[in-house]
This record gives C-alpha cells, sequence and structure tokens, in this order.
C-alpha cells in the first residue's frame, strides 16, 4: 500500500499527517460478525431515542436512464460521524455484480479528518439483517419456530443469520423465489451452514404460512396478502426500501393510508422500553425496514475500532 499519497491545496507548516485505515471487504469480514453487528445496531436505535445522533435526511441521485441510483447518507453518532456512498442497481445481478455497492467514509468529529475509508457494501448487508434479527427480537412471538422466505437473495441470508441469533428454537425455514434455482442453492447453502432444515417452496402462500414472514424483493406490487397472513405472525418487510416499491397489501397496513396518529411508534422506542412491543399472541407486527445511516456508521466504527487492535495497515493523508 503507498503511504505517500498526498492531496494538492496550500497546507501550513503546522499542518499534521493523519493517518487513515483502508478496509476491503475481506478484512471487515474477519472483523464484524452478526452478533456484534446485532448489539451495535440495537444499541444506535436507542440512541437516536434517546437524542443521541444526527442524521439528515438521505439524498438522492435517481439515474433512470441507468436503472439506478446514488444515496448519500450523513450521520453523527456515539462520538463518530460519516457518510455512506451507497448505489442501488436491481439489475447487476446480470453482469455478477452485487445490487447495492457501497463505501463509508469515517471521520474524527473533533477535526473532520477520516480515520477509515473502508467497503460498505458487507457492512450494508449485515447492518439490513441485524436490524431485522433486533425487530424480531422484540416484535416476534417468542415461541415463534417457522420462517417464510420471499426472496433469496443476498439479504435473506443476513436476515436467517440475524433472526437465527436472536430465535435459537427455529425449526423449520421455508424459502421461495421466482428463480426456483435461487431457492434450491439458498436452501442447500443456509441449512448446511446454519444447520437448519430449509426447503423451497412452491409459492408465495405457502412461504407465509410461518410464524415469521421476511420480504426481500425489488417488488412493485403487493406480493404479501392479508387474507394469507395467520393470527400472531411478525413480517419484516425488507425490500420496499424506495419510492414505487411495495411488498404488503395495502390492507396490512390499515388501508394503505397512514396518519401520524396512525403511528404507535419507532422500533427505538420499543428497544429503549418507552413504549410496549408486542402485547399479544394474536398482533400481527410489522417492521417496514428503511435502512439508516446511525446503522451504518455504528457497524462502521465497531469494525474500526476492532481493525485499530489488530494492527490493520495504515496510510498517511498528507
Amino acid at each position: 500500500m503507498r503511504n505517500d499519497l498526498r492531496l494538492v491545496g496550500e497546507m501550513n507548516e503546522d499542518f499534521t499527517a493523519t493517518e487513515v485505515l483502508l478496509l476491503g471487504r475481506s478484512e471487515i469480514e474477519e472483523l464484524l460478525n452478526m452478533g456484534e453487528a446485532i448489539k451495535a445496531v440495537e444499541h444506535s436505535f436507542r440512541l437516536k431515542t434517546e437524542g443521541g445522533t444526527i442524521m439528515p435526511p438521505k439524498l438522492y441521485l435517481n439515474l433512470p436512464q441507468y436503472q439506478g441510483d446514488f444515496r448519500a447518507m450523513p450521520v453523527y453518532i456515539d462520538g463518530s460521524a460519516g457518510v455512506k456512498w451507497v448505489s442501488v442497481y436491481p439489475d447487476n445481478w446480470r453482469q455478477n455484480l452485487p445490487s447495492i455497492v457501497a463505501t463509508i467514509i469515517l471521520c474524527d468529529p473533533n477535526t473532520g479528518y477520516p480515520l477509515a475509508i473502508m467497503d460498505g457494501t458487507y457492512i450494508t448487508n449485515v447492518r439490513t439483517g441485524a436490524a431485522g434479527g433486533v425487530a424480531v427480537k422484540y416484535l416476534a412471538r417468542r415461541d415463534s419456530s417457522v420462517i417464510g422466505f420471499i426472496g433469496a437473495g443476498m439479504q435473506a441470508k443476513t436476515q436467517l443469520l440475524a433472526i437465527s441469533e436472536v430465535l435459537p428454537q427455529i425449526k423449520e425455514v421455508k424459502v421461495f423465489d421466482l428463480h426456483r434455482d435461487t431457492s434450491l442453492k439458498y436452501a442447500e447453502e443456509m441449512g448446511s451452514g446454519l444447520s437448519l432444515n430449509i426447503g423451497p417452496v412452491e409459492t408465495i402462500r405457502e412461504a407465509t404460512e410461518a410464524d415469521i414472514v421476511v420480504t426481500t424483493t425489488p417488488s412493485r406490487t403487493p406480493i404479501v396478502k392479508k387474507q394469507h397472513i395467520r393470527p400472531g405472525t411478525h413480517i419484516n418487510a425488507i425490500g420496499a426500501d424506495a419510492n414505487g416499491k411495495q411488498e404488503l397489501e395495502a390492507d396490512l397496513l390499515t388501508g394503505g393510508v397512514i396518519k401520524i396518529e396512525d403511528i404507535y411508534g419507532t422500533l427505538g422506542e420499543v428497544v429503549a422500553n418507552i413504549k410496549k412491543g408486542r402485547e399479544n399472541d394474536e398482533e400481527i407486527t410489522i417492521f417496514d425496514s428503511t435502512g439508516l445511516a446511525i446503522e451504518d456508521i455504528i457497524c462502521a466504527k465497531l469494525v474500526y475500532e476492532k481493525a485499530k487492535e489488530k494492527g490493520v495497515t495504515t496510510f498517511k493523508l498528507l
């Protein structure tokens, strides 16, 4: 790694070099595990509820001519400032590329200088899964044992990894994907890795016959019908994260027209014990997930601290 990278510009003689960590996916995979990510994300929800974060709305750069978009997600949390620059290109699978590609810059809020520049794609996948795990921990029935997945891509993998951390009594996992080969591959890979009984199903309705239903699709039309969801079910709706996307039938969400007074609270309020989560075993609970920068930066901070402890190579930003 070069250590003589220089920024062009005027600098006075009092300027001091700052060490910056460069972290790729392989290093981050060794430094961040799902159990740690769940704890970090849960902590970030609590901090946000307690007013310990600053998080402006994400900025979108829409590029419909390329069938994708970019998003800038800045935040301050827990003594760290940072930004995630992430692109979402649903058709990237055609080029054997991930649909979500991200870079995270973690900075020192005391000076404004970068502490680390790291791959954000893996962190995005893990922290989104972790958020789903936190939701299941607080909202699913404690006796939940059957999980149904609609969509069998990367996010379905991290959702299951997280749920298995907070719900050790899983007995069965059903998975549906439009591409049956993808379902079969998912069942084989995740079943052997987690020692779980995972089997592909032929229809979405079969996948919804479960205690917990997880949707991880880019669908723009509702695919989960209210009539197929049993009392007591918890739903992690992960895929509909932008305008125009929809996975759940409107009737599952108070007819689709949600007023301020219809909102019970945030997951952070439940985590912070300000409001109750599930109150009985007949309720249908829904975690409608849209990624928050607090999740990314708190996980990036954890990765940075562990990397420093292990003496990961740095370079000088002069």
